[in-house]
């Protein structure tokens, strides 16, 4: 059942920078066919936009509150923004 495109700004803190956590976050992305992109902060966060069906980009929510196995995630922020049309997934 399609219930529409949703999106998702995402902001995870802890131990995220340096453990190929934007790489492994554009495999999920893309292994959903979720569309968007993820970035490093300059606060030593990683933050995310997400955008499709819901339940896909729930899935990659899931994995972003684990993150790859040297990522030590202490925090995750999710907030729901209107979709603008992402295409493909980049790592900014």
């Amino acid at each position: 059942m399609t219930t529409g495109v949703v999106r998702r700004r995402v902001v995870v803190t802890g131990r995220v920078q340096g453990v190929w956590f934007r790489e492994s976050c554009r495999r999920e992305a893309a292994a959903a066919g979720v569309t968007g992109w993820v970035r490093n902060a300059a606060d030593g966060s990683v933050e995310a936009v997400l955008e499709g069906e819901p339940e896909p980009v729930e899935r990659v929510l899931a994995w972003m509150r684990v993150g790859p196995t040297r990522a030590v995630v202490a925090n995750v922020e999710v907030h729901p923004e209107p979709p603008t049309g992402e295409t493909g997934f980049a790592v900014r």
